[in-house]
């Protein structure tokens, strides 16, 4: 039974010597790792627009409006509306 309990507590003092590492891992490292992460969220989210060189404005597409009046009708005057 001694042989158990003891097999039991060098597992537990593992388990806590991994959790104790793994922390100070993390918080010596804390800027480096927040610093890699944003750089994979600005890659995901510019990657979405194409790329840097994608969110200039040469990029854009430009159109016509789609309510404007043919070019004929453009130029034509208005009726003025009815009065009472």
């Amino acid at each position: 039974m001694q042989k158990i309990i003891n097999v039991l507590a060098v597992a537990s003092a593992a388990v806590s010597v991994a959790v104790v590492g793994s922390g100070l891992y993390i918080y010596v490292n804390r800027t480096s790792i927040i610093d890699g992460v944003k750089s994979q969220v600005m890659e995901a989210v510019t990657g979405s627009f194409g790329g840097a060189a994608g969110l200039g404005a040469d990029s854009l597409p430009i159109g016509t409006p789609e309510l404007a009046p043919p070019a004929d009708q453009a130029t034509g005057t208005a009726e003025a509306p009815y009065q009472f």
